[in-house]
Parts: C-alpha cells; sequence; structure tokens
C-alpha cells in the first residue's frame, strides 16, 4: 500500500462545534465571539423603563406624501363680515345710550329686537365655513356687550344718581322734598317745642333726677348711650326737616333688686317730676296696665312685678312733646339666662351696665330753632 493510500485511510477527526454566543434579553441577539468583555446580558425582560424603538410604521394609503403642502383655511365670507360689523355697530349703540343716561331706552322693546336679530346673523354665520371666525368675534362681544350686561350699569348708575327718568312726575319729586310732616300743618309744626327746648329740658330734670337719687340711695352713674337724632319721613317717600330725638341715657352702675327699693325710687322720680308739673307715672309693667298676663311674662319676664326682669315706667310734659321713660333691670329674676345675655350683648355695645336703673327722654317732629326761616320758606311753596 502505497503512502498515499494509507494517508486517505486515516479518518479525520471532526471539528468541535462553533459556541453559539450569550443570547442578549433583550435584543435577542448573541455575542458570537470574544464576549469575554462585553456588558453583562439584560435581565429577563430588559432593563426597568427601558425604551424599545418602534419601527417606522409603512406608510398607509391616505399619508401625505413628502414635502406635501396642507390646504389653504378658506377666506372669510361676506356673511362673517356683516355678522362681526351687526355685533359692534350694535354694542357701540348701547354704549352711547349708556354714556348718554338712556337706560330706558335700552331696555325698551326696540333694543331687544335689535339684539334678536343681530343674534340671528351670528348663529348663521357660525353655520358657514367661511363665515365661522368672524361669527364667532362677533359673539364674544355680543356676550359682553348686550342689552342685559349694559343696561344692568345703567341701572346702577340710575339708582346710585338718584332716580329714573321717567319714575316719578315733576310734582312727586316736589313733594319728596316736603320740609314737614304730610297732613300737619306749618303753624302746629312751629307751636311745639323746639330741639334747643327739649335737649335743655332732658338735661335739666335729668341732672335732678340723678342728683336726688345719688344723695338718697347712692348711686353713681353712667351716660350711654349717648343722644340720637334721626330724621323724621315727611309722609312723601322723603326725609323732612323735623327730627326724633332721644336723649343720652343715664344708667345707675349699682344693681337694684330689692321689690321695695324698686318702689321707692319710682317715688323719688314722681317726686322730681311732680315739682314740674309733669303726668304721674304710668307702670306699663303692672298687671293693671291692661296688658295680657302673656304679653307681660314676654315683655318683663313674668306676670307679677315682684318677680319681673324688667320694670318700664312712662310718662309725658304738660305740652306732651316731651314724654319720659323709667325703666329697671333686675337680672337676679333671670331664670333662664336669656336676659343675662341680651343685656351683655347690648351693653358690649353700647357701653351701658347690663342692669340697674335707667333714665331717658324722647320727642318726635321736633325743628331745629336754627331751621326755623327756612322751613317757613319752603312750606311757602306748598301752599
Amino acid at each position: 500500500m502505497s503512502e498515499d493510500a494509507a494517508a486517505s485511510s486515516v479518518p479525520v477527526p471532526t471539528p468541535a462545534p462553533k459556541p453559539q454566543g450569550r443570547l442578549d434579553a433583550h435584543t435577542g441577539q448573541r455575542y458570537l465571539t470574544r464576549s469575554e468583555g462585553a456588558p453583562p446580558l439584560p435581565p429577563p425582560g430588559g432593563y426597568r423603563g427601558a425604551r424599545r424603538v418602534r419601527a417606522p410604521e409603512p406608510a398607509g394609503p391616505g399619508a401625505a406624501e413628502p414635502g406635501a403642502v396642507a390646504p389653504a383655511r378658506p377666506r372669510p365670507g361676506v356673511l362673517g363680515w356683516i355678522a362681526l360689523g351687526a355685533s359692534a355697530l350694535f354694542a357701540a349703540a348701547l354704549i352711547l345710550l349708556l354714556a348718554f343716561g338712556a337706560t330706558d331706552a335700552i331696555y325698551s322693546a326696540t333694543a331687544v329686537v335689535l339684539q334678536l336679530l343681530v343674534v340671528g346673523v351670528l348663529v348663521a354665520a357660525l353655520l358657514t365655513p367661511r363665515g365661522r371666525v368672524l361669527g364667532a368675534w362677533g359673539l364674544a362681544l355680543a356676550l359682553m356687550l348686550n342689552v342685559g350686561t349694559v343696561g344692568a350699569l345703567g341701572a346702577m348708575r340710575t339708582s346710585a344718581e338718584g332716580g329714573y327718568a321717567g319714575a316719578k312726575t315733576d310734582e312727586e319729586r316736589h313733594l319728596e322734598a316736603y320740609p314737614g310732616i304730610s297732613g300737619e300743618p306749618a303753624e302746629t309744626t312751629l307751636s311745639r317745642t323746639s330741639l334747643e327746648d327739649a335737649r335743655a329740658l332732658a338735661d335739666s330734670l335729668s341732672a335732678e333726677i340723678r342728683d336726688e337719687l345719688s344723695a338718697e340711695y347712692g348711686f353713681t352713674w353712667t351716660e350711654r348711650p349717648a343722644e340720637d337724632l334721626r330724621p323724621e319721613r315727611n309722609g312723601h317717600g322723603g326725609e323732612s326737616m323735623l327730627v326724633r330725638f332721644t336723649s343720652a341715657t343715664s344708667s345707675t352702675n349699682e344693681p337694684i333688686h330689692d321689690y321695695e327699693t324698686k318702689l321707692a325710687v319710682m317715688d323719688s322720680i314722681q317726686g322730681v317730676l311732680t315739682r314740674h308739673d309733669w303726668w304721674e307715672l304710668y307702670a306699663f309693667n303692672e298687671p293693671g296696665s291692661g296688658m295680657d298676663p302673656s304679653l307681660l311674662e314676654k315683655f318683663y319676664g313674668s306676670d307679677d312685678p315682684k318677680t319681673q326682669v324688667a320694670w318700664e315706667w312712662y310718662t309725658q310734659d304738660p305740652t306732651g312733646d316731651v314724654a319720659f321713660y323709667a325703666s329697671i333691670v333686675d337680672l337676679s329674676q333671670d331664670t333662664t339666662g336669656d336676659w343675662r345675655e341680651d343685656r351683655e350683648v347690648q351693653s358690649g355695645q353700647t357701653g351701658e351696665p347690663v342692669e340697674g336703673l335707667q333714665i331717658s327722654f324722647y320727642a318726635e317732629r321736633l325743628l331745629s330753632e336754627a331751621d326755623r326761616a327756612e322751613f317757613e320758606r319752603r312750606m311757602a311753596e306748598y301752599e
């Protein structure tokens, strides 16, 4: 056998299979060769939060060709311009009416009909492609300036200025400025006690009563609340030149709880008033006043003066122009606590003591001496 034949008969060893490499769990590919220095493979499912790059989607039948130009927007049509112009003109007309104070014209039937016509044109413009943009601008303007909004502004201004044009006749406005009281002659007003005289009478009698009671019972006093003047209505919708007078209230700082002491205090007050020819004091809180027992309990805490929380006595001067009030609050008779709560609120507002005796004077329809000449001059205009 030749050497060549011997060589060919020797089996050739089969080479070892090539290693497949490590599989990349993220991409599915393998590290084929020399992967010893490669980074470690991602965990199964990839790294947390990793984003996959999506392959570009194939262009569909309706996809735009590269470099294609978007269709041009339609130009505004005539109807859109008409709608915007009508809204602007109507808004300008409302502003002019507001400037001239014509509130009645803003709320007139003509203005409402024109507003409806403008709205109709705006709706028609919004329904057309070429009028939609301008119609939307016109609608926005109409929503801001319309009969309702502009009319409300006009009404507020008219009210602030003190009246509505056409709401009252000239005669009604003239009567509204009447200086006296409807149905009362000027002579009656002028013959009544003046404001200055009523104030002086209240001051002098209040001081005399306080001195008498301080000497007899050792009372000290607080002047709260202060004097109050309020204008009288004239009966024609306005205010007269007359005032309602309430003097400063004099309150004892000491409470009065004993029934007999209460009666003695009222007798002492009556003695001072009698010296000045005033009428006898009248007790509203006593059963003899004729008030129903349920009302006595409601207003004074009980129908028995011995257990009442409040007393109220009243009289007038000889002319009947000035009234006098004396009241006593005794919170020791308050079994519910409601009276004390109310009195504490009142005391916090006025600074008066929560209980004790209070005296004050009251008169209505008083004319100041300083206003007599002006009153007579103005009253002459209504004769």
